[in-house]
């Protein structure tokens, strides 16, 4: 009986000091990701970004990174932005002369950046004109916007590098989570430092239901995620849920992390970025 008292513990010290240790080890985030968002105006995108917030702290915890985020672009500095390895824009851009330049000191000495549907929107004549060159043309590369789908819809997305770490457990191609898909002034393609990562499939078309015809495509070449070699950057055209804006109740009619196949592309994606 003495004997077995012993064992028990020895066995109750054992985990006293050695659980903890496990459990700490599980917890130390190996890179740390801020998500900067407004989500003040379109219902679509204010949506999306709760949709994200959340998705991310669960990836964090089962991933083994740290997310945070914030709706305060003057965080965008480079004591703040030291902190992270990583930079989101859930929904919007920085407007501020001191937060663009940091955001843009960031990128050219090593940051990494996942950018999200209308942070990439520029449009002259908008409130969001294009007037960030180095954002909109050298860093994107996509110039300003040009058109886009509607109704939100899904659409058959093309994996372009079965190679990249972006593609990894995915087929060659997948239905995406309905979304509003973007057309912009420049031909990526033509641009040597972007690799496209994901595009359309032709069998999406027509992509959209109207009411206008034009926001119905019916063929063309559109890419819808890919990264600018020169940075650790991905964009991606993903962000724009489905509203029920008719019936006046702005209730979710979609969500865009509802889709395993997008949501593994995404995750591959945040992955790659706060990779060292």
């Amino acid at each position: 009986m003495f004997q077995h008292k012993l064992s028990f513990l020895f066995f109750l010290l054992m985990s006293v000091f050695t659980f903890p240790e496990i459990t700490a080890q599980n917890k130390t985030a190996t890179f740390k990701v801020i998500g900067f968002y407004t989500a003040k105006h379109d219902q679509a995108h204010i949506s999306f970004v709760h949709e994200a917030n959340k998705y991310f702290t669960e990836m964090a915890e089962k991933k083994h990174f740290q997310y945070d985020s914030t709706n305060d672009w003057n965080n965008l500095n480079q004591e703040f932005l030291s902190k992270y390895q990583v930079v989101i824009f859930l929904d919007t851009r920085p407007e501020m002369p001191e937060q663009r330049a940091a955001f843009q000191q960031y990128m050219e000495n090593g940051g990494a950046w996942l950018g999200f549907h209308f942070s990439a929107f520029a449009l002259n004549n908008s409130t969001y004109p294009q007037n960030w060159d180095w954002y909109h043309e050298n860093f994107l590369g996509s110039g300003e916007y040009k058109s886009n789908t509607w109704r939100p819809t899904s659409a058959i997305l093309r994996v372009e590098n079965a190679k990249h770490p972006t593609s990894k457990h995915l087929p060659k191609t997948f239905k995406s989570a309905p979304n509003e898909w973007y057309r912009w002034a420049n031909d990526l393609r033509k641009n040597p430092s972007i690799e496209v990562l994901l595009s359309v499939h032709p069998n999406s078309f027509p992509l959209g239901t109207g009411p206008k015809a034009h926001e119905i495509w019916h063929s063309g070449d559109y890419p819808v995620a890919w990264t600018n070699k020169k940075y650790k950057m991905i964009y991606l055209n993903m962000g724009h849920n489905d509203i029920d804006y008719e019936h006046g109740t702005n209730a979710d009619l979609s969500n865009t992390f509802q889709n395993s196949l997008q949501n593994q592309f995404i995750l591959n994606a945040l992955l790659w970025l706060g990779k060292p």
